[in-house]
């Protein structure tokens, strides 16, 4: 079987040899500007004529630095009118806005200076239920009538974010006329003031003070007040929009890098923006906002938690306080605008050929519907960051494969929201049909999800990688953190291709490290993807490496699991080295493996049980193979090939 080739050496397969070459023609750089030409796509790379293309030159093998944020004061100056300076450290000393604003005027009646029209959609499904008089989040339903608001009350963790985060306003106004959803959400905002009044002294340990939690809840209250403001309420939310305007004014300031930060310092900003002598509130709320959206990404706009529903947030909160801008008619500083446009194309190189995203960092696999509403939300149009560098995500699109490889290191504790150990794991897909998936699901925990598995699925064995000893490439903690494990991680990507003219086959081969087994087994798992660009072969080796001169002594148990996308049939070959795999669309691929490892080792190919959750929170019994044998620690080579059949 004529195949692409890797390295300088060849590795027998059986049917198949692996060897390499490269490409005649370098890859080329972006282009800026008019004249840049569009890549015609299918699918959800589709784009409009005209849109800028978003690839780069091959990135060399070197280290990368998942905690290297951006600095946007180096891309965009900020441009301070004469005054302001001392304005924003007046108001941050706590002299108050009306005296900073009008210093002889009583201060103004509390009202909203306009209407904001949120371009961002919510779940319509999930409106009607409300409307039906219960919540339903991530699968599971909850009455509104049975809800305890008491403060300290737990819930469902999906359930209890998207109720003090009143997130579910969108839902609402996505499924009918103001009208008709407004007393429930009175019902509902009424409630909540009984048990969680914004004069009362938050508790620490209560979600519904968390920053994030409140900075997209009084993003949600001054996006959606038509729902709210109508009635009698009025007053009463008026009063602690600005009492929790004034906490975070406090609290944003000094809360941990993230999207938490980021949401606290959004609200603090819309709030000067619509509500009466805010001036110097949005100059205090704007400074702090551009600081917290450069510790939030790294410089190719990925965030630095690696969180593809973080991600999306992000963009979320940035557009609906551009809308906040908008409503009264004022531009927005032109970092807020840089920054959003450069959260989407990490976002889009996360889909699939479906439009749905991967499972990454513990989410389902959030919706194309969800995705499409919210990039056209934006109105960014670009195409997906295919070659990252901080963002660690790498994508592989040819013909109709799709392949996700994470190549890059384990977030950050600061930075890290539901963390796994997925290092070197991948994701494949043949046009909407998932061949090859992660399991995903853990930050969902808690619904339909058993809470109980929700720390099992963001294990390594969880993922579509190598596991030695079915132990973690990096130490999975308590509360969504990560421990010691994968630190150094290297990745080389670059064109390959054999052969001339006619006969002349060409793909991309991605070289990536990680050092996460070094402390524990002395060895390096080096993982090596070879595609071809006609997107109907796979090649892959995993290699141990021996972490110092010295390797030792003794064998490790090892498995390469490849998790199985939903209604995969798979059939195990007769002579136990290969597999087919029969999608739900009638796509059929084969996997087959070396018979042997280096050095005499059998190793055999398995079939198991599996769990692929969707971006609803449902879990859904799936199959994965798995490679398993003994490896020595003086390090060895493993390798498979995955081929498109029909």
């Amino acid at each position: 079987m004529d195949t692409l080739f890797s390295g300088q050496k060849t590795a027998s397969l059986g049917e198949f040899d692996v060897a390499e070459g490269r490409m005649d023609e370098e890859p080329s750089a972006l282009k800026l500007g008019p004249e840049a030409e569009a890549l015609r796509l299918e699918g959800p790379d589709a784009l409009e004529e005209g849109a800028p293309a978003c690839e780069g030159p091959a990135f060399p093998a070197e280290p990368i630095d998942s905690s290297r944020a951006l600095a946007l004061s180096d891309v965009i100056a900020p441009r301070a009118k004469p005054g302001e300076a001392l304005i924003r450290l007046a108001y941050r000393m706590g002299v108050p806005g009306h005296t900073l604003a009008a210093p002889f005027r009583r201060p103004s009646a509390k009202r909203l200076l306009a209407t904001v029209a949120s371009p961002t959609t919510g779940n319509r499904a999930s409106g009607i239920a409300l409307r039906a008089g219960h919540f339903q989040v991530h699968g599971v339903k909850q009455p509104i009538g049975t809800l305890d608001f008491t403060a300290g009350t737990r819930f469902a963790p999906g359930l209890e974010r998207t109720l003090h985060s009143f997130s579910w306003l969108a839902d609402l106004a996505e499924c009918g006329p103001v009208g008709d959803c407004a007393s429930v959400a009175e019902r509902i905002t009424r409630g909540w003031l009984d048990a969680h009044e914004a004069r009362v002294k938050p508790s620490a340990k209560s979600l519904a003070w968390d920053v994030e939690t409140s900075g997209l809840r009084l993003m949600a209250w001054l996006t959606h007040a038509p729902l709210l403001l109508g009635g009698e309420l009025r007053s009463r939310l008026l009063d602690a929009i600005e009492d929790t305007a004034g906490w975070l004014d406090r609290k944003a300031l000094r809360s941990g890098a993230g999207l938490g930060q980021v949401a606290g310092w959004a609200a603090v900003t819309a709030a000067g923006l619509l509500l009466p002598d805010g001036r110097p509130r949005r100059l205090y709320g704007e400074a702090g906002l551009i600081k917290a959206l450069g510790e939030l990404v790294a410089e190719d706009g990925g965030g630095l938690g690696r969180c593809p529903q973080a991600q999306m947030d992000a963009i979320g909160v940035l557009t609906d306080l551009i809308a906040c801008y908008d409503a009264v008619d004022r531009d927005p500083p032109e970092a807020i605008l840089v920054m959003r446009e450069l959260l989407v194309p990490p976002l889009l190189a996360l889909r699939h050929g479906d439009g749905a995203l991967g499972n990454w960092q513990g989410q389902g696999a959030i919706s194309a519907d969800q995705v499409s509403a919210l990039i056209a939300a934006s109105g960014v149009r670009t195409r997906p960051l295919n070659e990252p560098k901080h963002w660690g995500y790498q994508r592989i699109r040819a013909a109709q494969t799709t392949v996700q490889f994470d190549a890059g290191p384990p977030p950050r504790a600061r930075h890290t929201r539901c963390g796994c150990a997925s290092t070197l794991a991948f994701e494949l897909s043949d046009g909407a049909s998932r061949l090859v998936v992660n399991c995903g699901g853990a930050a969902l925990a808690g619904g339909l999800v058993p809470a109980h598995i929700g720390q099992g699925l963001r294990a390594t064995a969880a993922h579509s990688t190598l596991v030695l000893d079915d132990a973690n490439s990096t130490a999975v903690l308590l509360h969504g953190k990560l421990g010691r494990g994968a630190e150094t991680v290297e990745v080389e990507r670059r064109g390959i291709g054999r052969g001339s003219g006619s006969q002349r086959r060409e793909g991309t081969r991605i070289e990536a490290s990680h050092d996460g087994y070094a402390a524990r087994f002395g060895l390096i798992h080096e993982r090596i993807l070879t595609i071809a660009n006609d997107g109907n072969e796979i090649v892959g080796e995993d290699i141990l490496v021996p972490a110092s001169r010295k390797g030792k002594r003794g064998k490790v148990g090892f498995a390469i699991r490849f998790h199985l996308g939903k209604g995969v049939e798979t059939h195990l070959s007769d002579d136990g080295l290969g597999a087919s795999l029969l999608t739900p669309e009638g796509k059929l691929w084969q996997l087959r493996l070396r018979s042997e490892a280096p050095g005499g080792e059998e190793i055999r190919l398995t079939r198991d049980d599996s769990i692929w959750v969707d971006g609803e929170g449902y879990p859904h019994a799936t199959e994965q193979l798995v490679i398993e044998g003994l490896a020595s620690r003086g390090g060895g080579q493993f390798s498979w090939l995955l081929k498109k059949m029909g």
